[in-house]
């Protein structure tokens, strides 16, 4: 009777390791699956930002390059300003390009600066992935 009963509870925990042993490697795929994801998420967090030093840097350049047009501009209005020295007829007309030059100028800094806090923004939030 003893043997019977010893022999029961062998079989009964030789069942429970191997549902145990079963779940544990559940368990385990599981967290294989969650770390690749972890993974993909990070590559694609660090393809973000240098999406965004990318624009970064490109932005910087357009800003360069706004600068550059800027001192054309002035000059351009020096040279303006010695032609309505010399032709007063034509003062009207080239007062009108100089307004429309710097009012472009004046739009595109503004888009300049909306895109750079839109930058920044995004910066923020790659920061706070990384943070999480």
């Amino acid at each position: 009777m003893l043997l019977i009963l010893t022999t029961v509870v062998s079989l009964e925990a030789i069942y429970l390791a191997i549902f145990i042993q079963m779940s544990v490697n559940r368990s385990h795929e599981k967290i294989e699956d969650i770390q690749e994801d972890i993974e993909e998420i990070s590559e694609d967090i660090e393809d973000i930002q240098e999406d965004i030093e990318e624009i970064s840097e490109d932005i910087e350049e357009i800003s360069e390059d706004i600068e550059e047009i800027n001192e054309d501009i002035e000059d351009i209005q020096e040279d303006i300003e010695e032609i309505n020295e010399e032709e007063e007829d034509e003062n009207h007309n080239e007062r009108a390009k100089n307004v429309m030059l710097k009012s472009n100028v004046n739009s595109n800094k503004n888009e300049i600066k909306t895109l750079k806090d839109k930058i920044q923004e995004l910066q923020d939030k790659i920061d706070e992935l990384k943070k999480d």
